[in-house]
C-alpha cells in the first residue's frame, strides 16, 4: 500500500461489513482491490473475525485495515495485534486527536504502543524487538477521516502530525452535518476536498476519497486532482446493487 501510493498510483479499498469468511479477502484480490477495511464503526463484526480474515488477507497480498468507532487506544492495539496493517479513525477534529491515534498505533519512539511479542504481520516469527518496531511502524498506516466542519477547520493541523498517512474526506457525513444530504456537487464538498488536498500537499500526506460510491464521476475527478486512496463501497452495498441489477435484467 505505502509503496504503491508513494509511486503515485491509486490504491482501491473495499469495506467489509457483512462477510465473515476469509473468502472476502480472495474476492477482493481477484477483483483488483489493494486493501479491505473492516468497518467496526458500522457493523457487528467481531475481533476474532477481523483477525482471521486479516491473516488470510496478508497472505493474499491485500492490506487489511480496520475502521474503529473512535480514538480507542485499547481497541487499536487489539486489532493491530490481530493482524491489521492500517487504522482508519472517523471524525478526527484536532491535532490532539490525531496525535492520540499515532500514540496508540506506533511503537516507541514514535508512539506508545506496547510490544506484543510475535505478530501475524511477521508470520509469528521470533524477531528482535528493535526489528519488530521498525518493520511494523513502517508498514502500518493511519487514515484520518475528515467528516465534520470542526475537522475541516483543523485539517492543516491534523495533516501536520507525524505518523498520519492519509486524510480521507467523508462526503456523506459532511453533507449530513451541513444539511445538504446527497448533494455531493455542493460547494461545501468541493471546498472540503480542495482544502484537504492543500493540507496533504503541504505536509506530504495522501488525499483519500470516500462516501462517493454513487458518483463515480466525482471519484474520478478527485483522483485526477490527486486522490490516491479510494474507498469504492462495502461488500453489503455491492452485493445488494448487483442483486438488484441482475433481477432488473429479467424485466
Amino acid at each position: 500500500m505505502r509503496e504503491k501510493i508513494a509511486q503515485g498510483q491509486v490504491a482501491y479499498s473495499m469495506t467489509v461489513r457483512l462477510v465473515r469468511g476469509v473468502e472476502i479477502a480472495a474476492i477482493a484480490r481477484g477483483a483488483g482491490f489493494d486493501t479491505i477495511y473492516f468497518d467496526l464503526e458500522h457493523s457487528a463484526l467481531s475481533l476474532e473475525t477481523v483477525g482471521q480474515i486479516s491473516i488470510a488477507a496478508l497472505h493474499m497480498g491485500v492490506a487489511p485495515f480496520v475502521r474503529i468507532p473512535g480514538v480507542d487506544a485499547h481497541l487499536i492495539t487489539r486489532v493491530l495485534d490481530a493482524g491489521a496493517v492500517g487504522i482508519i479513525v472517523p471524525d478526527l477534529r484536532s491535532a490532539a486527536d490525531a496525535q492520540a491515534v499515532v500514540n496508540a498505533v506506533k511503537y516507541r519512539p514514535m508512539g506508545e504502543r506496547s510490544l506484543p511479542g510475535v505478530t501475524p504481520q511477521l508470520l509469528f516469527r521470533s524477531v528482535p524487538n528493535a526489528e519488530t518496531r521498525e518493520q511494523i511502524n513502517d508498514a502500518t498506516m493511519i487514515v484520518a477521516q475528515i467528516e465534520s466542519n470542526e475537522g475541516l477547520a483543523a485539517v492543516d493541523e491534523i495533516a501536520s502530525v507525524p505518523g498520519i498517512d492519509i486524510l480521507l474526506v467523508g462526503a456523506n457525513d459532511l453533507c449530513a452535518v451541513n444539511g445538504i444530504t446527497g448533494q455531493f456537487d455542493h460547494d461545501i464538498i468541493q471546498n472540503a476536498y480542495a482544502n484537504t488536498l492543500a493540507a496533504c500537499q503541504k505536509h506530504g500526506k495522501t488525499l483519500g476519497v470516500g462516501g462517493l460510491n454513487s458518483r463515480p464521476d466525482l471519484m474520478k475527478k478527485y483522483i485526477t486532482l490527486g486522490g490516491r486512496f479510494v474507498s469504492l463501497g462495502a461488500d453489503l452495498s455491492l452485493l445488494a446493487s448487483a442483486a438488484a441489477q441482475k433481477r432488473k435484467e429479467m424485466e
